[in-house]
């Protein structure tokens, strides 16, 4: 089990074997992976935490002082981990996730709700599709434990995880813009779309923006408060949708439907994040399922890049 950032794991790892070869080597995964980890690190760190040299990786002073905090880090991970294991023998208890993203009901959560029932098979687990307002104000109001979706921040509300998916444009094989390698949004809506309401906040808050730009008003074929709906509608052919590939990935494997990346200034996406109450001491239970729901949306976000 990973309780802790996959980039702080993948830092350790090349500390101690001074190479990144040798790192994934160890941690079973390719090179490139492990590269692009520490990439992303340095990035958001904003120095270099490594001298790249002929003999291999050498930490900077930047880096001796993030290895002091990792160490650290790892060491009460490892702790905690010891005590969550010691947690087998829970005997009951309820778990209420409150969901705003419908395209991960069939990406996520069964492998994720798999692992919490194998591992807590007493605890009761309810899951609720809810809008953001909803699902922000039973969590703040101690009716849920956990929220996942694509929600942003709230002052109340701790982010644990989040994920960035990027959006595409949805449509069936048989549509003229299918073969194309990259859209803009006015390409688009030269032909029928099939929009999303409010209701779909993560999809419409990336969409509302794009239909303001446009010099003339789009031709709508049909507008959904469903991903689901969405999805089956672009299938049929009768237009061209906005989404992510959650939900649809085994529609994009077997053909019938295609994604076309959408180029937009800025880009174009959303962040499904994972968010508890700030401030609340979490139940060994709902901890778990933070922390697998955390590993799932890493997993998530791996097969999208």
């Amino acid at each position: 089990m990973h309780i802790h950032s996959r980039a702080v794991v993948y830092f350790d790892m090349i500390r101690r074997c001074g190479s990144i070869r040798a790192a994934a080597r160890q941690l079973h995964v390719t090179a490139s992976a492990v590269n692009r980890q520490l990439l992303l690190l340095e990035d958001e760190f904003g120095a270099p935490l490594f001298e790249r040299l002929r003999s291999g990786l050498q930490l900077t002073a930047a880096g001796e002082a993030f290895a002091r905090h990792v160490i650290h880090v790892l060491q009460d991970a490892k702790r905690l981990e010891n005590e969550l294991d010691a947690l087998r023998g829970l005997r009951r208890g309820r778990v209420v996730m409150q969901l705003v993203a419908a395209g991960v009901i069939s990406s996520m959560l069964p492998p994720l709700l798999q692992r919490m029932r194998e591992r807590y098979p007493q605890i009761a687990l309810q899951v609720d599709v809810s809008s953001v307002a909803q699902a922000s104000d039973a969590l703040l109001q101690g009716e849920a434990d956990v929220l996942l979706g694509f929600v942003p921040r709230h002052p109340e509300l701790t982010q644990c995880a989040t994920a960035r998916f990027d959006f595409g444009a949805v449509m069936a094989p048989t549509h003229p813009l299918a073969t194309r390698r990259s859209l803009n949004f006015a390409d688009c809506a030269a032909y029928p779309l099939i929009l999303p309401t409010p209701q779909v906040t993560g999809t419409w808050n990336a969409v509302a923006p794009l239909l303001a730009a446009l010099e003339q008003p789009p031709q709508v074929a049909l507008e959904a408060g469903s991903i689901e709906l969405m999805k089956e509608m672009a299938a049929a052919g009768v237009g061209i949708s906005v989404q992510n590939r959650l939900g649809i990935e085994r529609d994009l494997a077997s053909g019938r439907l295609v994604l076309i990346p959408l180029t937009s200034p800025g880009g174009l996406y959303a962040d499904l994040s994972i968010y508890v109450r700030a401030g609340r001491a979490l139940p060994p239970a709902v901890d778990a399922l933070v922390r697998m729901a955390t590993e799932e949306l890493v997993r998530l976000a791996d097969q999208a890049t």
